[in-house]
Order: C-alpha cells, then structure tokens, then sequence
C-alpha cells in the first residue's frame, strides 16, 4: 500500500510526536510495515522510539539537503515490523537552506517515493509550524492526521492549517486529502471538552475520529524510556486508544482500498 499520513498541526503540545510515535508502533504490532519520519528538529520521535541521536549516521535532514538517499537513513527499531527516518537538530536551518534548491518543495516527497512500496504505512512528524519542512511533508503524503486537544484555544490555528494545505493542494499535491482529527489528552468530565469536540466536528464534518486518547500519567512517561506506549505499559487506557486507533486506520484503509 504504502500510504503516506503527515501527522501535522503548527500548534505545539497537542499531542503530535505522542501520536506519531504510538500510532506507527500500534499498527506495526498489528503486522503492517510502518515506518516513521521524523522531520521535527527536537527529534521527540526519534527518541521516542529508543533511538540515541547521538550514534545516527544519516537524518532526515541529510535527504532534505545534501541528495542522501532514503534508504540510507532508515534504521531498524527494536519494535515489531517499525522503522524509522531520524532526526537532526540540523532540521532547525533547513527552512533557510531549502529556499535556494530547486523544487524545494518536493525533495522528501521524491526521496520517499524509492522506498515508499517497501510499508503499509509511512508517518511523517511535522514540526510545529507551517515553513519549508512542513509543505515537504504535505507534499510527500496522501493525507493529513491532526491531532487537537480539546481546549479553549484548540481551534486557534486551524483555518491557517487548512488554508496551507489548500495551497499545497492546489499547487503541488492535489490529492491531500484529510485522514482523521484525532481528539487527544481527553478528559470527558469537562463541560469545556464537550463544547470543544462539538466545534470541531463542525470545523470537520464526518473528520473526527471515534478514537480519543485520554489524559494519562503513563502515556506522558514512556517517551523518558524510548518506548512506544504500548511496549511501556500495554494495559494502560492510553495504549488501549493507540491500539484501537491503529486498527481504525488499517481497517479504514483496506476499505477504501478496496
């Protein structure tokens, strides 16, 4: 299959490498090939994943600007059927040094492209913000996964969000299209929760995920140990909602593939 999702939202604490990460893990535990590519500069994902950032060859920052190839920056995580692109806190210039390349906004896109038939699934964590590194990625996917928690200010940058994935459709991948609003660090009992959700199945009507990942002490502890949540703690609620997620994306997929 080889589906490309651009897990992206230029508002940062939302939850954004945590589904990255979990997601990629759930549904390689669930025997799909998945890789993940870190294209944020703080690398969250990459030590997410038990990676040391320190013993990396090859990053994604070496695809984007110096012509690596793909294949050469993947590395073999200790969790089931999951590999990673990692990456460099050299990605903190990259905005800068893309600007003078030609079809700067296609360099991840082509990369991926030569190894994109080799997984079911390749997730890609964005960086908090909307520049060069981002439209790559939004080039290089087929959909968007955006994570958004349910707060005040959840909706504050969503229109802005939309309006460049709008751009990039119109010019470069017309086929962008949204996989899924994922509601997380949910807690249920808050009037503010529900009004939130409400709001945002009315930004993205039929959007949202029946999936919410809950508050959780543990989810928020497995990133210090490099361990996806559900190889950290597998009983807990917010392993439990990764998984179930992951199962929604590969049930939904087969259907649509179908």
């Amino acid at each position: 299959m080889g589906k490309i999702i651009a897990v992206t939202n230029q508002k940062g604490g939302v939850g954004k490498t945590t589904t990255a990460v979990n997601v990629s893990a759930g549904i390689g535990k669930k025997g799909k090939k998945c890789l993940l590519v870190d294209v944020d500069p703080q690398g969250n994902a990459t030590s997410g994943v038990g990676v040391d950032k320190r013993q990396i060859k090859y990053s994604s920052y070496d695809i984007l600007i110096e012509d690596v190839k793909a294949k050469d920056a993947v590395l073999h995580t200790e969790y089931e059927n999951l590999d990673i692109i990692p990456s460099s806190i050299e990605l903190a210039a990259a905005d800068i040094q893309l600007a003078d390349i030609e079809k700067r906004e296609s360099r991840l896109k082509n990369s991926l492209a030569l190894i994109k038939a080799e997984y079911d699934f390749i997730f890609i964590d964005c960086p908090p913000s909307l520049g060069l590194i981002t439209t790559n990625a939004l080039c290089a996917a087929s959909t968007i996964l955006v994570p958004i928690q349910p707060e005040y200010y959840a909706l504050e940058g969503l229109s802005q969000l939309m309006n460049s994935v709008r751009i990039v459709k119109r010019r470069f991948n017309s086929f962008l299209d949204i996989e899924g609003v994922l509601l997380t660090m949910y807690d249920g009992r808050l009037n503010l929760t529900q009004q939130v959700v409400q709001e945002v199945k009315k930004f993205f009507p039929r959007k949202v995920f029946p999936v919410v990942i809950p508050r959780g002490v543990r989810l928020s502890e497995a990133p210090s140990f490099g361990m996806p949540i559900m190889y950290f703690d597998k009983g807990s609620k917010g392993s439990l909602a990764y998984m179930e997620l992951a199962e929604y994306i590969i049930s939904h997929n087969e259907t649509v593939s179908v």
